[in-house]
């Protein structure tokens, strides 16, 4: 799967899931971003089918809705653009 790397201080594993296309993904990668935290994440719709169709399986589990944006914070799951839950995530 194609992963990009953000850099910043480590606060843990974070996984981004995004739809290169879903305003409320790039509001969460923003919010990542501006919060200076070291992330991954990788745009499900861009990647090439099989890729795709793994990762998909992935999102599945832990979201069987398989919406975006997930995030996944030191194996917490958040579904959606939910600033106060992703921040306090990270403050664990």
């Amino acid at each position: 799967m194609a992963v990009e790397h953000v850099k910043g201080k480590n606060a843990g594993t974070i996984m981004l899931y995004a739809l290169s296309t879903c305003g409320w993904c790039h509001k969460t990668k923003e919010l990542l971003t501006s919060l200076g935290v070291e992330f991954d994440y990788t745009y499900v719709d861009l990647l090439p089918d099989t890729e795709r169709e793994t990762t998909l399986k992935t999102v599945e589990k832990w979201n069987p809705k398989t919406s975006f944006p997930t995030i996944i914070i030191n194996n917490n799951c958040i579904v959606g653009f939910k600033e106060d839950e992703i921040k306090k995530a990270l403050k664990t």
